[in-house]
């Protein structure tokens, strides 16, 4: 019988085996990756690559942020979960650390649509991850596939009418206010196939002061042109009118209340309504071609418009907004040939993309009054790539892989305030990339891989921020650059229900770009000489027994400045990077019984990290458990009925769910909730 996806996760992208007990022979399905951009079996893949399916991402899981989906994918590391001003922090293996908030350094795609700005920042707000179907994780840089900011990769497909027809309809509900309601629909008429999904969700919040409102709509629609080609229009719409933001905290604070904020005392005895709220649209549009010529030609175009305004947590020049306009569009091709009597397969791709952000800065008073603008400047960068990348198959087990691609980012600032004088400036960036792979497949669900490969950064524009108080670029700030040398190991034991991913890695950066908050609570940042991001990943999972399955995700790290002196002369040499871990360890042990019963017991640990570059505040190790459980009730033959309820922090542990890196007024720390329950029904026909 063929494999289906493994329930809990398919480790690395391997599939389990239901019921490894009995001993019926198994075949294993093949599964592709599209991550790495040249679409491959994962076992032909000399990269590490995750894949996590539709049942690991919904089986009943509040499908609110991303940590719940990737908690088992080792090297991965997300905080903040539950503060939505702020955003979940991504980190992998080190990169995209840096950032106080958002997402810097990992490459975000969703249906094919580059969620990461020329720039190099991303916001993950508006990814609907109660129609993703698939999640794909590039644990290592991916400069060759993406270009710009591409430590890692995170590639999200959302549902089609094939992969999810039929209606749903969710609601939920929990502790600390937390409210869902979630509908979808999706189906095949003749040629035409369409999926729409739409959520609302509300919560008042842990910490005071931290209520959000939000809602999204995804859509779908596929017209096939004909056997070999399809054109594909894709909708996404985010508005967040409301998302409160409770602030750091200083651990004065933390020993006198986990759940309060730090009213602006540094100012005045009374509060600032810290918040932000954001009105985005996503258009984009999608043309495959399976029989253009020899190969096959895929053409994408995208617009995206948000509107973004925040209060930041002080008086002053506080209150930021900006209008956005986002566009681009891609050409890629695919061909399989031969070279000599050699089997070959590439693909080729540009890539072109324009960021134009209307950016100002208004003084705002400790009661909220406006007094006028302080900075007012347009920022415009662009960016052109062009990138190829081939497998060349050497022997039936023996393929070597090698890429290349070459980036243009132009970035422009246009200053328009200019009773501080005129700031307006620009920066250019070419940038070659280049990656290698050696896969030896030594049995046909086996592998090892050697890859070496390289990734650089450039500053964003809030990175750009000159720390001298005027605007445009800082002139002290230039890109990092890293170099890459991976070796992998990856296989599935069919007879035994065992399949196991190792991956041992040593990343050299340098001109590390590195946060700190000056004394008004701002963020800039500076680069930081040279460091060292090596470590080892192991990924496991077993079916040890009919309907039990066991996942494990272990790293082991080590995230070190090799040469830093700081403004003040400090030297952090051997120091460790702040915000990072070097420990993690996620088991999910999983029940499935009949129909749609399940169990799920979820053990992290998170080791200890420092908060600062000087390794002076050191933040506590922990271990959490989680625990979920569902089941399901056949009400006729196309009407199914589910219910399931969670719990979070079951024992409830005091840890943090996020911390502030290098803030100079000591408020490092934002508390995450104790013990909280969810629960959900669902009605699909």
């Amino acid at each position: 019988m063929p494999l289906r996806a493994a329930p809990s996760l398919l480790v690395a992208g391997t599939l389990s085996v239901s019921g490894m007990a009995q001993a019926e022979p198994v075949t294993l399905d093949t599964l592709e990756v599209t991550a790495p951009r040249l679409d491959r079996e994962l076992y032909d893949t000399p990269a590490a690559v995750s894949v996590v399916d539709r049942e690991k991402i919904a089986q009943g899981q509040q499908r609110e942020r991303l940590d719940e989906s990737l908690a088992t994918v080792p090297g991965v590391y997300l905080q903040n979960r539950h503060n939505f001003v702020q955003g979940e922090r991504v980190s992998i293996r080190g990169f995209g650390a840096r950032t106080p908030w958002g997402v810097r350094g990992i490459r975000v795609r969703v249906d094919g649509i580059p969620y990461t700005l020329p720039d190099g920042q991303a916001q993950l707000d508006a990814i609907d991850l109660d129609s993703a179907q698939r999640i794909e994780v590039m644990r290592g840089p991916a400069a060759v596939q993406y270009g710009n900011a591409a430590g890692g990769a995170i590639d999200v497909t959302t549902a089609d009418g094939e992969s999810d027809p039929g209606t749903r309809l969710r609601v939920e509900g929990g502790s600390n206010g937390y409210r869902k309601l979630n509908v979808s629909n999706g189906g095949v008429e003749g040629p035409w196939s369409h999926h729409i999904d739409v959520s609302a969700l509300g919560m008042d919040g842990y910490r005071d002061h931290s209520s959000v409102e939000k809602y999204l709509l995804n859509a779908k629609l596929k017209r096939e042109l004909d056997a070999d080609r399809s054109l594909t229009a894709i909708l996404n719409l985010l508005d967040n009118p409301r998302s409160e933001d409770p602030g750091g905290l200083t651990a004065e604070a933390v020993s006198e209340d986990r759940q309060g904020t730090i009213d602006s005392n540094f100012y005045s005895p009374t509060r600032i309504d810290a918040g932000q709220s954001v009105d985005q649209q996503v258009l984009g549009l999608e043309y495959e071609d399976r029989a253009a010529g020899p190969g096959e030609l895929t053409l994408r175009g995208f617009y995206l418009k948000r509107d973004f305004e925040q209060q930041l947590a002080y008086a002053g020049d506080s209150f930021v907004a900006y209008d956005r306009d986002y566009y681009g569009a891609n050409a890629e091709y695919r061909q399989s040939l031969s070279l000599g009597e050699l089997p070959m397969r590439y693909v080729a791709g540009v890539e072109v993309a324009r960021q134009e952000d209307d950016r100002y800065r208004d003084d705002v008073t400790i009661d909220g009054d406006h007094q006028g603008r302080v900075a007012d400047e347009t920022q415009t960068a662009t960016s052109l790539g062009a990138f190829a990348q081939g497998d060349l198959d050497l022997t039936d087990q023996w393929s070597l892989s090698l890429g290349t691609r070459f980036d243009h980012i132009d970035f422009d600032i246009d200053d328009n305030y200019l009773s501080d004088g005129d700031d307006s400036g620009d920066r250019t960036f070419n940038q070659w990339s280049g990656s290698a792979g050696l896969n030896y497949r030594y049995r046909p669900n086996h592998q090892v891989y050697l890859s070496v490969g390289t990734a650089y950064e450039t500053p964003t524009f809030t990175e750009f921020a000159n720390p001298a108080g005027v605007g445009g670029f800082n002139p002290d700030i230039e890109p990092q650059k890293a170099w890459n040398r991976e070796l992998g190991l990856r296989g599935n034991f069919v007879d035994s229900g065992l399949d196991y991913d190792v991956a041992l890695f040593s990343t050299r950066v340098r001109d590390s770009l590195i946060a700190y908050k000056n004394s008004d609570g701002r963020d800039f940042y500076r680069n930081a000489g040279r460091s060292r991001q090596d470590g080892l990943e192991v990924s496991l999972g077993w079916d040890f027994a009919e309907n039990w399955r066991l996942d494990s995700a272990l790293t082991l790290a080590r995230y070190e400045f090799q040469d830093y002196v700081d403004d003040d002369g400090n030297d952090h040499a051997n120091n460790r990077i702040p915000g990072l871990p070097e420990r993690t360890w996620v088991n999910q042990l999983t029940w499935q019984g009949v129909g749609e019963r399940f169990a799920t017991l979820e053990t992290r640990y998170v080791g200890s990290m420092y908060a600062d570059d000087a390794n002076s505040v050191k933040v506590d190790d922990y271990w959490l458990a989680n625990l979920r459980a569902g089941d399901g009730w056949r009400l006729s033959n196309d009407t199914l009925l589910k219910a399931y309820v969670g719990v979070q922090n079951l024992f409830d542990r005091e840890h943090f769910d996020n911390i502030v890196i290098n803030d100079q007024r000591g408020r490092y720390f934002s508390t995450a909730p104790d013990r909280s329950v969810y629960a959900g029904v669902e009605l699909a026909f």
